[in-house]
């Protein structure tokens, strides 16, 4: 699922709002996820999982076509953990 199909599922299951307002919310709401994540903070949804950043480190790799060695640079990657609800309900 893409977030247009999400907006219009939400839409249509809401005939009472507006489409425009459906996709509001929806970028609404991944913007304040991301802004959260790049503060470093996490963002829990209760049943659904929680995001948050972790940290890896710089290390040496290789490059799989050449076999040479390069460096690769410390980052800082979002990581998702579900929730026991969601887990629950995909194991059934």
């Amino acid at each position: 699922m893409i977030k247009s199909e999400l907006v219009q599922m939400i839409a249509d299951k809401n005939p009472h709002l507006y489409h425009r307002d459906v996709e509001n919310v929806v970028n609404s709401i991944l913007d304040e996820i991301t802004h959260a994540l790049a503060e470093g903070n996490r963002v829990e949804l209760r049943g659904f999982g929680a995001f948050s950043v972790k940290n890896r480190p710089a290390r040496v790799a290789r490059n799989p076509k050449t076999g040479e060695k390069v460096s690769v640079e410390e980052k800082w990657v979002p990581f998702f953990k579900t929730g026991k609800e969601l887990r629950e309900r995909l194991n059934r």
